[in-house]
């Protein structure tokens, strides 16, 4: 065989490892790719709030329908189903640049975790609550102003959350959470564990599901009560839009000095509670029926309307309702205009609240068994 033929032998022979090498690189480099993504929401609007005291408000505000944020989330793949993943997110104040919560860089959001396609996954970290995950299900607002469920107070996050969140499997998907909250070393007392269960099952244009919390009170607390939050919803796509049904029970409320119903026994920051409310020993039950329709591809309208009602015959009950309406001018930016209203009964005292909590707000006997107004239009861009 001469010179020639013998490299061309060679290179013949070498050709199907060299592909096969080139191959199993290409898979390994494959199976070890990640991705780093950044996302965030800007939502400004203009409030105008009416209380039956004669008190209104005229404010630019942050977060009618998506508080204002910045994240970070991201995702290697490791090869064989399994990847890993990380979020952080801080929310922001538009209205001056502000961080939302000056003690936290990443307040609304820190966590990292491992996945499967068919094992599900596990988060460890700061995390969204079970029940606040499930707002989009609850109205046409997807639970934020204008929505009677919201103004109760959702339990939001935690820190120390350990998470596991199942695949759907034939159209059921299931969560759990323990969330250890941890006491400084100069508390009196010690940490105390929140658990939460969800289950949501879609089938089709039907969805229905539950998510609830427990929180066990801390030892040497002032009032030996658990707080819980059970929170049921159905919805119904019926093409043009959907119905909405959606049930709460809980005793996370507390009198502060904005109103008799205007704060909650479990921080929405997390860390160590402190069980010094007696309205823990009260419990309420919220109904709420919504509907929407989409009138054009890009216009969609919807109403809702609740009750909150104070079990104990306190009389600290309230109701309401909201009409609204939402035009896309683009995939990521959104105008929207509210009107809603909410009449507390003489022994309530509970306010309107958004994606974030409205600031200014009333107060004290501007809320106390009065009846509010409110207006709202504004402009949403994801990005």
């Amino acid at each position: 065989m001469n010179p020639t033929h013998l490299r061309a032998h060679r290179a013949a022979r070498a050709t199907p490892l060299a592909l096969a090498l080139l191959t199993l690189l290409g898979g390994a480099a494959q199976a070890q790719s990640s991705s780093v993504s950044i996302y965030g929401s800007l939502d400004q609007y203009f409030n105008h709030m009416s209380s039956s005291s004669g008190t209104t408000l005229n404010t630019l505000q942050d977060g009618k329908d998506l508080r204002s944020r910045l994240g970070f989330r991201g995702v290697e793949d490791l090869g064989g189903g399994l990847s890993a993943k990380f979020q952080l997110e801080m929310g922001l104040s538009a209205n001056s640049g502000a961080t939302a919560d000056s003690s936290r860089a990443f307040d609304r959001q820190s966590w990292v975790g491992l996945a499967h396609a068919e094992y599900g996954e596990l988060r460890l970290g700061r995390q969204n609550s079970a029940p606040f995950t499930k707002g989009d299900y609850t109205d046409f607002t997807a639970r934020t102003l204008g929505s009677i469920v919201n103004n109760f107070g959702v339990p939001a996050r935690f820190d120390n959350d350990l998470a596991y969140i199942s695949p759907r499997w034939g159209g059921l998907q299931v969560e759990g959470h323990f969330a250890q909250q941890q006491a400084s070393a100069s508390s009196t007392q010690v940490s105390t564990p929140i658990v939460q269960l969800a289950a949501d099952y879609l089938n089709g244009p039907t969805r229905v599901g539950y998510a609830g919390l427990v929180a066990k009170a801390p030892q040497n607390a002032a009032l030996n009560a658990n707080v819980f939050y059970h929170y049921a919803y159905a919805n119904y796509d019926y093409g043009q839009g959907k119905l909405y049904a959606a049930y709460v029970r809980s005793n996370n409320v507390a009198a502060t000095a904005n109103g008799n119903n205007a704060g909650s026994v479990l921080s929405n920051v997390g860390g160590v509670v402190n069980w010094t409310s007696t309205s823990v020993n009260r419990t309420f039950d919220i109904v709420q029926l919504s509907a929407d329709y989409k009138v054009t591809p890009v216009l969609r309208v919807g109403a809702l309307w609740g009750r909150i009602h104070d079990t104990s015959g306190a009389g600290q009950n309230a109701s309401g309702g909201a009409f609204g309406a939402y035009y896309s001018l683009s995939k990521r930016t959104t105008l929207s205009a509210l009107y809603e209203t909410m009449k507390n009964d003489p022994n309530a005292g509970f306010r309107p609240a958004g994606s974030a909590g409205l600031s200014p707000n009333f107060a004290g006997s501007d809320v106390n068994g009065r009846t509010i107004k409110g207006f709202q239009f504004g402009v949403l861009h994801r990005f």
